[in-house]
């Protein structure tokens, strides 16, 4: 028998908002003592650009965090501390390795209330940064969203963030809604399950379509160079700058050097629950399947891969309604066992939208990070290293050696992470036609060839703004889901 399905309110989530907050996030702490924090923050631009920021960070007082009353303030005090964190590190020419006391002390009590990494991760970037331009129209809606902070004041860096929030908001309803799903299908409840998986098939449209809006106002270039730098992490990013990673100075003389993952859309525990809700599993990155015919509901394996990993990058309560809602997924068992025809073409949809807004990603992470490495890797060849004067960050390291060696703002691999997430995405399709149309090859001329499920080698022709381009053994990093 299968666990209860787990209620939003044990984890203090909303089943009008989802992961977002159900109050709105603080634009400002009440508390006059933390100024200090809301001025460098609210000033960050200036700062990076005049090379003031760490020299001011350095001589700021280690502020205590006992002023913060309530959730609300700790997690504004987390975003605060996290940009200023990540402006510290990137925001010179070379990142700087050793964070002052007067950060990571604040900002390790902090994350250990969260129950989150001492990172910039989605949540302080994007779940804990947003408000609505007014109270009485949708968070869901991308004309009403603004940010409170960014590292560079520009709207490209604003709407990065912000369509992720307009995906959170529009998606939040899918939690409920599968949840009932997930107790209709205890109660052997075909016609709820199956109206259940319609509606979550046609809001996944709704969060294709806010994703396919990126390119309105963030271009390319200026996130590749200006933006993408400030997300990186430390992991991973010797070549960056960062072989050992960062040092959190506490003062103790026993601080050791550690190594976190940039924030990425992995970290969504939204796009995490569909995969749960539909049974998908996902396995390390290159790992093929053991049985084309056996696909494991929810992910009760502890096999590490990078989507998992994720998981140590949520608010400590996200997680845990995850593990527990994957523990209690049982949509994929009953549609299986009951054989009918519209629960499972129900079910197959879903798949299949859910694979469209992958595949809509791979297409952004192509245009924003690809196609801009391969140009400043071209302009490289061409002149000197002494031609020109660089920083040393994510961007930069992005075009030194082979494709291959390329990092994600997460420390990953990303092209063949996103790609094979995908092809994972099809597998627990119910009817064998849906199986080989959700794994079909997209040939130079047009044709579309079916592969067998276990190949995951494809020619990938993507177009787009920038032209034709293959994406093939092409490693880049953007905030993937």
């Amino acid at each position: 028998m299968l666990p209860p399905v787990p209620d939003l309110r044990d984890y203090g989530l909303s089943p009008t908002n989802g992961f977002l907050p159900e109050t709105l996030p603080l634009a400002r702490l009440p508390d006059p003592y933390y100024n200090k924090w809301e001025a460098i923050v609210s000033n960050l631009q200036a700062l990076v650009l005049s090379r003031r920021l760490r020299g001011i960070i350095a001589n700021l007082p280690v502020l205590s965090t006992v002023g913060l009353e309530n959730e609300a303030e700790w997690r504004r005090a987390y975003s605060l501390l996290g940009f200023m964190l990540h402006a510290y590190v990137w925001g010179g020419d070379a990142p700087a390795d050793r964070i002052p006391e007067s950060i990571s002390i604040p900002l390790l009590e902090v994350s250990a209330h969260l129950e989150l990494p001492p990172v910039a991760t989605y949540a302080a970037v994007c779940l804990w940064n947003f408000k609505p331009l007014f109270l009485d129209e949708g968070i869901d809606n991308l004309e009403n969203l603004s940010t409170l902070n960014t590292f560079t004041g520009s709207m490209d860096e604003s709407w990065f963030y912000l369509v992720s929030v307009a995906i959170e908001a529009r998606g939040a309803p899918i939690v409920p809604l599968m949840l009932g799903a997930m107790k209709a299908a205890q109660e052997g409840d075909v016609t709820s399950v199956t109206q259940s998986l319609r509606a979550f098939a046609e809001r996944l449209t709704d969060l294709t379509t806010i994703l396919r809006r990126m390119h309105e106002s963030c271009d390319p270039t200026v996130f590749y160079h200006r933006i993408r730098p400030f997300l990186a992490g430390s992991k991973n990013m010797a070549e960056a700058g960062l072989p050992r990673g960062v040092l959190y100075a506490t003062g103790t003389g026993t601080e050791e050097y550690r190594q976190y993952s940039g924030g990425s859309n992995a970290q969504s525990s939204l796009i995490q629950f569909f995969d749960i809700a539909l049974g998908i599993e996902h396995r390390p990155t290159g790992e093929r399947r053991v049985n084309a015919l056996h696909v494991t509901a929810g992910d009760p394996s502890q096999r590490h891969n990078f989507i998992r990993e994720m998981r140590n990058y949520m608010p400590g309560a996200h997680a845990r309604f995850l593990e527990d809602a994957s523990r209690a997924s049982n949509i994929r068992s009953f549609v299986v066992e009951r054989q009918n025809e519209e629960l499972s073409l129900a079910y197959d949809a879903c798949l299949a939208m859910l694979s469209a807004f992958r595949d809509q990603h791979i297409t952004i992470v192509t245009r924003y990070i690809i196609t801009p490495s391969r140009e400043v890797r071209a302009r490289s060849r061409s002149r000197s290293p002494e031609a020109v004067r660089q920083r040393n960050n994510i961007a930069v390291a992005s075009t030194k050696g082979k494709p291959q060696a390329q990092k994600g703002t997460g420390g990953t691999a990303l092209i063949p992470f996103l790609k094979q997430a995908r092809d994972e995405t099809g597998d627990p399709a119910v009817h064998s036609w849906t199986k080989r149309f959700m794994k079909r090859q997209v040939r130079p001329d047009g044709e579309n060839r079916n592969r067998h499920p276990n190949d995951l080698v494809e020619d990938v022709e993507v177009k787009g703004l920038a032209g034709s381009w293959t994406m093939d053994d092409e490693f880049g990093g953007i905030c993937s889901y």
